[in-house]
């Protein structure tokens, strides 16, 4: 086995519009295709950070509650690295997203902090300059 890079993450949303809205004009993530399959009553949206394929956004309609919190067993969080986490910060806060603190990694002494997107999923700023 050869692999080379994650190809995607997916999300699950119950509720599609507000996460569309909050993955691109929040943000900033690119749609690179949309698609509503009626047969499943639900919707696939592809996403692209910085050009290149990463996120996939579903809806479906039984979809089942999932513990997120950074902390719980499974996928911890999902981070994204920027390049100045102060502007990050103050523009997640601009647009009236709940931002924790910025944190110091005592492995790395790197900056980072947590948020949430509409669903609860815990996501994370890490500075990585």
């Amino acid at each position: 086995m050869n692999i080379k890079a994650i190809h995607h993450i997916a999300i699950l949303t119950d509720d599609y519009e507000k996460s569309k809205s909050f993955y691109t004009d929040v943000l900033g993530f690119t749609i690179i295709a949309e698609t509503y399959r009626e047969e499943r009553q639900s919707y696939k949206l592809d996403l692209a950070i910085n050009g290149v394929y990463q996120v996939e956004l579903f809806s479906f309609p039984d979809y089942k509650e999932r513990a997120s919190f950074p902390e719980a067993k499974g996928l911890r969080h999902l981070a994204f690295a920027v390049d100045d986490i102060e502007s990050a910060v103050a523009e997640l806060i601009e647009k009236k997203v709940d931002v924790q603190g910025i944190r110091i990694d005592e492995l790395t002494n790197k900056k980072f902090c947590f948020f949430y997107d509409p669903n609860g999923q815990p996501l994370e700023l890490y500075e990585s300059e």
